[in-house]
């Protein structure tokens, strides 16, 4: 703000206090008059080109909404920070990345996303007023957002070449907290998906699927796991191996395509 107050092209609206993401986005949004949206967030630095990449995408009037590519901007912090910054290629280059082939990116990640101003003003209602237990809902704004999109019949693309670096967490405890936002927007926010699948490729119906699903059935493997362990002393070495030869094939694929050795470690 210091640094472009005086310049034209930028006006910037200062909220009383804190209201949160959900609040400050639509206040932005209905003073704006641009046609189209950018969403950064604030620990967010963008390549140069990142707006002139995803203003591309969005000439097509069919696309809602357009992500770009995000990594670690501190990912030589710590040893997780480096293991996120492979989660997030894996999130992107393969999850975003299948998704947007079938034309529905599920979720528009926060750091980097671009929408288009006509659709989001009539969504605008839906999006203020979602209640989670009765109360309204102060996490999961990207992929709410995101479904709302395509409920209104828009696609969502994925342009991996708009490269955003954003900071990761760098303890366990930070990072459980904001997994678990995330997990439960994940869950939440699928239910609300379920009417727009049937009109989606069917593939975006089996990756629904998988991504809850298949969290599910690990926890219940690891839980019977160590239920096994605990009554008979004995541990289910069959799971053990199967788990975890599905977990090296994956990394290994995805080490292959990154031409990264160091995402064997991330096993």
């Amino acid at each position: 703000r210091a640094a472009y107050a005086d310049d034209e092209r930028f006006s910037f609206t200062i909220l009383a206090k804190n209201v949160g993401k959900r609040k400050a986005q639509i206040a932005a949004i209905t003073q704006s008059s641009g046609d189209l949206i950018l969403n950064v967030d604030s620990d967010t630095t963008l390549a140069p080109d990142v707006v002139s990449k995803l203003a591309h995408k969005m000439r097509d009037p069919a696309v809602g909404a357009a992500m770009g590519q995000l990594k670690a901007s501190n990912q030589k912090d710590t040893w997780l920070t480096r293991l996120i910054d492979m989660e997030y290629w894996l999130a992107c280059n393969e999850e975003r990345a299948a998704q947007a082939r079938f034309g529905a990116v599920m979720c528009c990640c926060g750091p980097c996303a671009m929408y288009r101003r006509s659709a989001m003003l009539s969504l605008l209602d839906q999006y203020e007023t979602q209640l989670y237990r009765g109360k309204p809902s102060d996490f999961g704004e990207d992929r709410h957002l995101t479904i709302l999109m395509l409920s209104a019949g828009f696609r969502t693309e994925y342009v991996p070449s708009a490269i955003a670096a954003t900071v990761v967490p760098d303890t366990i405890g930070i990072y459980l907290r904001q997994q678990l936002r995330w997990a439960r927007s994940t869950f939440r926010d699928t239910l609300l998906a379920l009417p727009v699948l049937p009109g989606l490729d069917r593939y975006l119906t089996l990756d629904a699927i998988g991504q809850n699903i298949g969290l599910l059935l690990l926890a219940l493997s690891v839980l019977t796991g160590i239920g096994q362990f605990a009554l008979t002393a004995t541990l289910p070495w069959w799971t053990i191996l199967v788990i975890g030869s599905m977990t090296l094939v994956r990394c290994s694929v995805a080490a292959y395509r990154a031409r990264e050795l160091r995402f064997l470690g991330f096993a």
